[in-house]
C-alpha cells in the first residue's frame, strides 16, 4: 500500500507533468504552516531555475489541473510561488478505511530482506548490572523490534564480557578463600560438581573487593593475571570454575533483561572468539594489513579525506595480549562466516564513537566484511540524575538496574492500588505494565545521542509526555470498544466511512495517515524516539476528538460505527507502536 504522501505527490506529480513540466517536482510535504494549509508543494521554486519563468506562473498553471483533482478540496497559489493543499475528505477517510483493511496497517514487506545482527547489552559476568546498562538494553531492543516489524530479520546478541583479566581477579580471589577445593588440585582427574560453589550474591562481593585490590596489591594482580593464563590456556579447573561464573550470572542477567522486557538471541561473548583469533592475526599478517609499531601488532586505518587524527587500529600489545579491538575483529570475522549479515548494529555509549570508527575501518580495510555490510554505531548519551549529574544512589554509589526497576514498580503499585477497586495480583501486574511503560518511553523519546535526566517523578505521571499517558490513553479506547461490545456492538464489523464531523476526527485521520511515513523513517534513521513523539502526538489529537465527539451517545447508528471503526485503528497503531518500543497496555488502569 502507498504512502499517503506518495499518493497525493502522485495527483500533484500528474498535473505538473501535464502542465508541461517534470513531474518529479510534484513532491509533497506535511505544511509547514498548518494554520495556512495541511500540506503544500515548493517544487515550482525549483522550476523556475530549469524553466526560466516565474515561480507563481509555474504554480498557476499546475494549480489549474489540480482544482479537478479528487484528492484535495482546495488548491490555493501563494507567491512567490508555494502551492498549498488541503485534502479532500473522502479521499483522506478512503485511504484509512483501506489502512484500515490491510494486513500490518498498509506497511508492505520489502523486496527483499535482509538480516541484521544487534550488539547491545555487553554486560560483563560476575558484575551486577547497573543503570549505565539500562540504554543498551532498551534501545537496542526497541531497534531490535522495528526492524523485525518492517520485514527484516534481527538477531539479538547480548556479546557478554566473559574473558580475560576481570576472570582472573575473580578466580584469584576465591582460590585464595577455598585453596582446598578440587578446581586447583592440577592431580584431580574426575569430574567436577554441578553445583556452583557460589552464588550470585557472592560474585557481586568477590569481584570489586578483587578489583579494587588489585589496584593496591601488585602480588595479587600478578596472581589475577596467572589464573587469567591458566583459564585461557584451557586447565580443567579453570575453566570448569569459569563455566560456573558464566551459568550463574546468566541466569541473573536473564531475570533482570526480563524485567525489562527484553530478550537475546544469542548469548555470546568474547570467549566465544579466544580460538579464532591467532588464526585472524595471522591472516591480517600474511595480508600485509598488520605490522609492527612499538612492538605492538597494528593496522593503519587513516584515510585521506580525514580532518582528525585516526590513529592506527591496534591488534596486539606489544606483550602479545589481545584487546577489547582483537575480540570485537574476531567477532565480526564469525558473525559474517555464520550469519553473513546485511548489516551489524552496535549499542553503547557515545564516548566509544572514534574506537568504533577504527575497527570499522579496519574489517573493511581488511576484507574482513564484504563490501556491502553495514557497519553501524549507535552511540548513547548518559542517563543523568536531576541533578544533571549520572544517575546515582542516595549514598553516592552507581544505582543497580534492578533497585531502580523495583523502586519504581513499588512507587507505581503504590499508585495503582490507591483509589481503585483491583485486587493486589491484578494491581501488581498493572504496575509493573505501567512502571516498564514509564522506564522505555522516559528513555526512548530521547534522541540516542542525548544525554537525559531520569527525573522518576515526571516520568511516573499520568499526564504529559510519558509512558503512563499514552497507557491511559489507550486503555481509554479499550475501555470504549469493551462497553460498545458489551451493548451488543462488534468493533471488527464496524467500517469507516466518508463522513467526517469535526476538526479534530479529521485532525485524527490525518495523523493515522502519517503511521507508514512515520516507520519507514523510523526504520531508515533507526531511531525510536521518532515512534514516541509520533505516539505522543496521536494520543493527544485522539483525546481532543474523545472530548469533543460523541461516541457512544451518537443516535446516528452509521455514523457511531465509523467512530469505533477510527477507534479499533487508532488502539491498532497504538499497539503497534508499543510493541515496537517494547511495552504493551493493560486492559485497565
Amino acid at each position: 500500500m502507498e504512502k499517503f504522501l506518495t499518493e497525493l505527490g502522485n495527483a500533484v506529480a500528474k498535473a505538473f507533468k501535464e502542465a508541461g513540466y517534470d513531474e518529479n517536482l510534484g513532491k509533497v510535504t506535511v505544511s509547514n504552516r498548518p494554520d495556512l494549509c495541511e500540506y503544500q508543494c515548493n517544487g515550482a521554486m525549483a522550476g523556475a531555475k530549469i524553466y526560466k519563468k516565474a515561480p507563481i506562473a509555474i504554480a498557476n498553471d499546475v494549480c489549474e489541473i489540480l482544482k479537478n483533482s479528487e484528492a484535495f478540496s482546495t488548491v490555493e497559489v501563494c507567491p512567490p510561488g508555494f502551492i498549498n493543499l488541503n485534502v479532500n475528505d473522502k479521499f483522506l477517510a478512503d485511504y484509512i478505511s483501506k489502512m484500515a483493511e490491510a494486513d500490518k496497517l498498509g506497511i508492505e514487506n520489502p523486496k527483499e530482506s535482509k538480516r541484521f545482527i544487534i550488539d547491545y547489552g555487553g554486560p560483563n559476568v560476575a558484575k551486577p548490572l547497573h543503570v549505565g546498562h539500562l540504554r543498551s538494553a532498551v534501545i537496542g531492543e526497541s531497534i531490535k523490534r522495528i526492524i523485525r516489524y518492517m520485514g527484516h530479520e534481527a538477531i539479538g546478541d547480548i556479546h557478554l564480557g566473559d574473558w580475560g583479566l576481570q576472570m582472573g581477579l575473580v578466580i584469584a580471589a576465591f582460590k585464595e578463600a577455598n585453596p582446598d577445593l578440587v578446581y586447583f588440585n592440577d592431580d584431580y582427574t574426575g569430574d567436577y560438581p554441578e553445583e556452583a560453589p557460589f552464588t550470585v550474591a557472592d560474585l557481586e562481593e568477590i569481584y570489586p573487593k578483587a578489583s579494587a585490590r588489585s589496584k593496591e596489591d601488585a602480588a595479587f594482580k600478578d596472581e589475577a593475571m596467572a589464573c587469567t593464563k591458566k583459564l585461557q590456556d584451557g586447565v580443567r579447573g579453570y575453566r570448569a570454575l569459569w563455566k560456573h561464573i558464566i551459568n550463574v550470572s546468566v541466569t541473573d542477567l536473564k531475570k533482570n533483561y526480563d524485567n525489562l522486557n527484553v530478550e537475546f538471541d544469542l548469548w555470546k561473548g568474547e570467549s566465544d572468539v579466544h580460538d579464532v583469533i591467532p588464526g585472524m592475526v595471522k591472516y591480517l599478517k600474511d595480508g600485509g594489513y598488520a605490522y609492527l609499531s612499538d612492538g605492538a601488532l597494528v593496522v593503519d586505518v587513516k584515510e585521506e579525506t580525514d580532518t582528525k587524527e585516526i590513529p592506527p587500529c591496534m591488534i596486539l600489545k606489544s606483550d602479545g595480549a589481545s584487546l577489547y579491538n582483537t575480540t570485537d575483529l574476531a567477532t565480526i570475522q564469525e558473525r559474517v562466516k555464520e550469519y553473513d549479515p546485511d548489516g551489524i548494529i552496535y549499542l553503547t555509549d557515545k564516548r566509544q564513537e572514534l574506537y568504533f570508527e577504527q575497527v570499522f575501518r579496519c574489517a573493511r580495510k581488511t576484507g574482513l566484511v564484504k563490501e556491502g555490510t553495514k557497519l553501524v554505531h549507535i552511540g548513547f548519551g548518559t542517563v543523568n540524575g536531576t541533578d544533571g549529574k549520572p544517575f546515582k544512589t542516595r549514598d553516592g554509589g552507581v544505582m543497580r538496574l534492578e533497585y531502580l526497576i523495583k523502586d519504581i514498580n513499588d512507587k507505581m503499585y503504590e499508585k495503582i492500588s490507591t483509589g481503585r477497586e483491583m485486587s493486589e495480583e491484578e494491581a501488581k501486574k498493572v504496575a509493573k505494565m505501567v512502571a516498564l511503560s514509564a522506564i522505555k518511553y522516559g528513555d526512548l523519546s530521547n534522541q540516542a545521542s542525548k544525554d537525559y535526566i531520569f527525573d522518576t517523578e515526571r516520568f511516573m505521571s499520568f499526564e504529559g509526555d510519558t509512558g503512563p499517558y499514552l497507557l491511559y490513553t489507550v486503555v481509554r479506547i479499550k475501555s470504549i470498544l469493551k462497553k460498545f461490545t458489551e451493548n451488543g456492538g462488534n468493533p471488527e464489523e464496524c467500517r469507516i466511512t466518508s463522513e467526517i464531523s469535526n476538526a479534530s476526527h479529521k485532525n485524527l485521520l490525518m495523523k493515522l495517515s502519517a503511521y507508514n511515513e512515520m516507520m519507514e523513517g523510523v526504520f531508515e534513521e533507526l531511531a525510536p524516539h521518532r515512534i514516541c513523539s509520533y505516539l505522543y502526538d496521536l494520543a493527544n489529537i485522539f483525546n481532543s476528538f474523545y472530548h469533543e465527539t460523541k461516541i457512544l451517545s451518537e443516535e446516528n447508528e452509521e455514523l457511531k460505527k465509523n467512530y469505533i471503526a477510527l477507534l479499533n485503528l487508532t488502539l491498532r497503531v497504538s499497539k503497534d507502536c508499543m510493541d515496537c518500543l517494547g511495552f504493551e497496555a493493560p486492559e485497565r488502569m
